[in-house]
């Protein structure tokens, strides 16, 4: 049975943000600063890309301040973990010829 995309993750800059975090180990995170700059965003292009991933669950947004500066810091969910591996096994799917 083929799998399915997962719509949510297949646009190129959540598939993107999903997998800078992907490298961190569970419950780890990174500042917005950083991943911006490993995504090549916008501040707002990656806020509202955010903002979607949030909505539904893979990711988590955690807001503080550090000698009175704002830091954001994000995390991939367990949920988000697993979203992300079923889309890549997926692509594989397309990359390997099988279920087409």
């Amino acid at each position: 049975m083929p799998r399915e995309a997962n719509d949510l993750i297949h646009q190129s800059l959540r598939l993107k943000i999903m997998a800078a975090l992907n490298g961190l180990a569970p419950r780890e995170s990174m500042e917005f600063t950083r991943l911006r700059s490993v995504v090549d965003a916008t501040d707002g292009n990656l806020g509202a890309h955010l903002s979607k991933l949030e909505d539904v669950g893979y990711i988590t947004i955690e807001k503080d301040f550090v000698d009175k500066k704002p830091r954001t810091r994000i995390a991939l969910t367990r949920e988000g973990r697993k979203a992300l591996v079923t889309h890549v096994a997926y692509l594989r799917d397309i990359l390997d010829g099988v279920g087409g």
